[in-house]
């Protein structure tokens, strides 16, 4: 089992920055996948951005160019800056790592963390 606890949300003015951390522990094998999804009330999850075992990174056309992804895969950890915060990036962010034993994969999630962006 693996588990993931993220850091880093608030409450940030429009125009400011946010770093949020995503901390893995447990049963580790190998972390591939990792990254960063989002969920307001009343609407699906949605990708924000996810980068590879080997730093190749996707975004959604929403951030690019504001937010950043990127690992440390010694701590087990993901982070996200975000730039240039807009209200419609409130939502509660969420982590999610996939760990593979070699033979299976194993997706996991964090709790969320609540990102509020005032005008």
């Amino acid at each position: 089992q693996v588990q993931l606890v993220e850091s880093g949300g608030g409450l940030v003015q429009a125009g400011g920055s946010l770093r949020l951390s995503c901390a893995a522990s447990g049963r580790i094998f190998i972390l591939n996948d990792m990254g960063w999804y989002r969920q307001t009330p009343g609407k699906q999850r949605e990708l924000v951005a996810t980068i590879t075992s080997g730093d190749s990174t996707n975004y959604a056309d929403s951030v690019k160019d504001r937010f950043s992804i990127s690992r440390d895969n010694a701590k087990n950890t993901v982070y996200l800056q975000m730039n240039s915060l807009k209200p419609e990036d409130t939502a509660v962010y969420y982590c999610r790592a996939v760990n593979s034993d070699g033979r299976y994969q194993y997706q996991y999630w964090g709790q969320g963390t609540q990102v509020t962006v005032s005008s």
